[in-house]
């Protein structure tokens, strides 16, 4: 009799346990797909709204700070006194030089990235840019391959093949049939520039700092202390020679309100909440996400920003849609003993 009250209450709690992953499983969807959409046209209208426009570099910088003093209350938190906490970090910052100095390198070139981003929105329409950033997948997948040997299956190097061809066909469209009417000047041509050079150091920076995460044990939070900690540096050097005279005459927060703190918390908090959710996400959700940001951002351009879609442009996400699901789904599968360690890790 006891027996079966135990199977019956194991069974009872394996059916909450799978309700559980798959609510997960839906909230990082969603969670992912609204980083990805939100983010890029609230960015997108900050930067071509009329009036006072704030300093891009400034916002970079105050992304990073946020992000690190986020990261410093996690850890806080989890180490559960201020001596255990300034412990930690004197363990693994201070008293490790050169742990440091191999993090500078993605730290360097996620801050100028973030500064191309604010270049890149500012000249493309939201749609395009979300389409043509997608370029990311291809240039991960090159250097993933070169730096770490990571095997690509047949239909995954279509896939890329495919997404190449969709985001070419989105930038040869006819310039007047998808630009939208907005209040600054638009420089398409630098925008286009801005987001493949993004999309080249998104993708050496991201594999690079992925095989850092594999050599060490280190957290993830503790990463993102280092990684804003040298980036606030770094984002102010780049600030003092873009903008220096104009942040002294203006003030580093010239042009702010209330938008432009949502956008910056938007980069700041939605990447480490995208680094807690993506656990629970599959590379099929993944591709789900990327695909629904596209679709979103593509709805909202054209009811906000007056964007014509062009078949040109129709055809070319779509390619772009189906080889994010491509590449997502048709993964070569991991030996057993690769797996084991990556779930170590």
């Amino acid at each position: 009799m006891s027996g079966q009250t135990e199977r019956k209450t194991n069974g009872h709690v394996d059916t909450q346990t799978t309700e559980t992953a798959t609510h997960l499983k839906y909230f990082s969807l969603v969670t992912l797909m609204l980083q990805n959409a939100v983010f890029i046209l609230m960015m997108r209208y900050v930067r071509t709204r009329p009036g006072d426009m704030f300093m891009s570099t400034t916002a970079v910088i105050m992304s990073e700070v946020l992000k690190f003093l986020a990261c410093f209350i996690i850890i806080f938190y989890k180490e559960g006194s201020v001596r255990a906490f300034l412990s930690h970090l004197n363990e693994n910052i201070i008293q490790q030089p050169m742990d440091c100095l191999k993090i500078s390198v993605p730290s360097i070139i996620y801050t100028v990235q973030n500064n191309l981003l604010f270049v890149a929105v500012s000249n493309l329409d939201a749609a395009v840019f979300q389409v043509t950033y997608q370029l990311k997948i291809l240039t991960t997948a090159l250097f993933s391959v070169l730096m770490l040997g990571k095997p690509l299956s047949r239909l995954q190097w279509l896939a890329l093949f495919i997404l190449f061809c969709g985001v070419a066909l989105v930038q040869v469209q006819p310039s007047n049939s998808s630009q939208s009417k907005v209040a600054v000047e638009q420089r398409p041509l630098l925008g286009l520039v801005a987001v493949l050079v993004q999309c080249c150091l998104s993708g050496f920076a991201g594999v690079y700092f992925e095989k850092i995460l594999k050599g060490t044990n280190q957290s993830i939070w503790l990463r993102n202390v280092q990684l804003g900690i040298i980036g606030s540096v770094i984002g102010l050097i780049t600030m003092e020679i873009n903008d220096g005279p104009k942040v002294t005459e203006k003030g580093f927060f010239f042009g702010y309100d209330y938008v432009v703190w949502t956008v910056i918390c938007l980069q700041s908090f939605g990447g480490l909440v995208v680094a807690v959710v993506v656990k629970y996400a599959d590379n099929i959700l993944k591709g789900f996400a990327t695909s629904g940001a596209i679709i979103i951002s593509c709805i909202a351009a054209i009811y906000f920003f007056d964007f014509h879609l062009s078949l040109q442009f129709f055809v070319g996400a779509t390619l772009v849609i189906i080889s994010v699901f491509m590449y997502s789904k048709y993964v070569p599968m991991k030996p057993i003993a690769t797996l084991t360690v990556n779930q170590k890790v």
